[in-house]
């Protein structure tokens, strides 16, 4: 199932993309509406050792398969935005058929 580089990178970027997003729209709201910062603390955590993970397998994968520097650098921008990842897998399909 997670044989290549290229379906380990798919599935961290789609759980990158989920954590960012529960970071962002369900634990920030509670640290900032209810006061409680431990969900931003713990989901935090979790986002940014999936973030290390996908810069890593990005790099990775990128040199395996000879990607130009333009999709490495749009690769890496959609993880600074929300629901950016959900793209990059638009992307990340075709290549990996």
């Amino acid at each position: 199932m997670l044989g290549t580089n290229l379906k380990r990178f798919r599935l961290i970027a789609f759980l990158e993309g989920i954590s960012f997003i529960v970071l962002l729209f369900i634990a920030m709201p509670i640290k900032y509406v209810l006061g409680d910062p431990l969900m931003v603390k713990y989901i935090g955590m979790g986002h940014g050792v999936l973030f290390l993970l996908f810069v890593f397998l990005l790099l990775v994968t990128a040199r395996e398969y000879k990607w130009k520097i333009s999709f490495i650098s749009m690769a890496f921008i959609t993880s600074l935005v929300p629901f950016g990842t959900f793209y990059l897998e638009t992307k990340l399909k075709v290549i990996d058929n």
